[in-house]
Formats: C-alpha cells, structure tokens, sequence
C-alpha cells in the first residue's frame, strides 16, 4: 500500500511540472520568418513562412518561445512542413524545433524533419527524413560528412499533414519521436553543446512554410 502511495505522489509531483504552451504570435520572437494566426486543415495554429536570403544558415529561421526554458524534460509538439510556391528544387519543407537556445540564437539544439524525402523514389534520399543539428559548429552538411548515418535517418512523412513530434531530452542525450511511437526515431547520445538550461522554439528551413500547435513542455 505504501509502494502504490508513493507511485501516485511521484506521478501527481511529475505532472506538475507539465505545462501547455499557448502559441502567441505577438508573443513570439520571429527571426527572419513571418509569423501569422491561421486557420488549417480545421484546427487554429500558428503559420511560419520563410522570409530570409538564401543565404542564410542552420540559424536564420527561427520563432522562438520567449519565457519557456528547458534544461531537462520533454518537449511536445503538433507541426507540418511544405514548400513555399516557386521554391526551387532543394526545397524539402524541413521542419522542427530548437531547445536549450540562447536568447541571440547564437547557441542551441535542434532536430527537425524533411517532409518531402520520405516518400521519394531516390533511396538515399529517402534516409534524409529527420536531422539533429546543433549551433554553433555542427550544421547538416558537415554532420553528414563527417557521420554519415549518425545524425540523421528515415521515417515516414507526408508534406503538409499534422504530425506529432516529442523530444526527450537528459543531459547530453537526446530522442526523437514521431507519430506517436513508442521507439524514438533518433537518438543523440552527444549533444554538441554545452548542458545548459534554454529557450524552445519553432524552427524551419529555406523555401519552407510550416504550423505549428499542441506546444507542451514537461520538465524534469
């Protein structure tokens, strides 16, 4: 009796910590994407748009969540990813969120996802479905080079439909989640940096437009 009495504190104490994050575009703060109230595919939601040169890097695109820090703990998250009319054909309408972010960006974490590559007919194409980056130093380019397979892998996706995302996140370890499943869809077991408490945000990629809802956050 005294085991399961503990059990439920120990879970009444957790769910504390669980918190649903209102999406407020006035409350965002959007670097070089724009930022609007929608209505899509039925559901309220938060559209993303890219704005930035195409010179921009991992960094450029980013709406971050002001006041939500995560050191340790899951982040939840409702998202889709498409192309942006008139993209050219590098456009794969990546998708994702950052965490432990610096207020400037100048640091944080990253896994995000490819909607378009999982259900192309190039194979190779098709293991480039979902990405950890991280900043500084540790773009997509030079993780595939110098890793290949390690940082990146496939699962099935559809450009423009919701699909769920969870990050777990403890230490220098990382998962990814997709679709509800119960096995992550990749692990990081080295963040590239340092272990320290930061913002969550909503990230995408060149040529992208994206929405987002159900942002939850539980910490540890």
């Amino acid at each position: 009796m005294t085991k399961n009495l503990l059990l439920c504190a120990t879970a009444a104490t957790a769910m504390l910590y669980a918190e649903t994050v209102p999406l407020d575009v006035a409350k965002l703060k959007p670097t070089q994407v724009k930022v609007e109230a929608v209505t899509f595919k039925g559901r309220k939601a938060v559209r993303i748009t890219d704005t930035a040169p195409q010179t921009a890097g991992d960094a450029g695109r980013i709406a971050l969540v002001p006041g939500m820090t995560l050191l340790d703990g899951t982040i939840e998250l409702e998202l889709t990813g498409d192309v942006m009319p008139g993209v050219g054909p590098g456009a794969r309408g990546f998708v994702g969120l950052v965490f432990r972010a610096k207020p400037d960006l100048s640091q944080f974490e990253c896994f995000y996802l490819r909607p378009t590559n999982p259900r192309s007919d190039d194979q190779v194409r098709r293991n480039h479905s979902a990405q950890y980056i991280s900043n500084p130093g540790f773009p997509w380019q030079l993780l595939r080079d110098k890793f290949p397979e390690k940082y990146e892998t496939y699962v099935d996706l559809q450009p423009g439909e919701w699909t769920k995302v969870k990050v777990v996140v403890k230490g220098d370890h990382a998962r990814l989640f997709v679709h509800d499943s119960a096995q992550p869809t990749l692990l990081v077991n080295d963040l590239k940096q340092p272990v320290a408490s930061g913002l969550v945000g909503l990230w995408i990629g060149p040529g992208t437009v994206a929405h987002f809802d159900n942002l939850r956050l539980t910490r540890q």
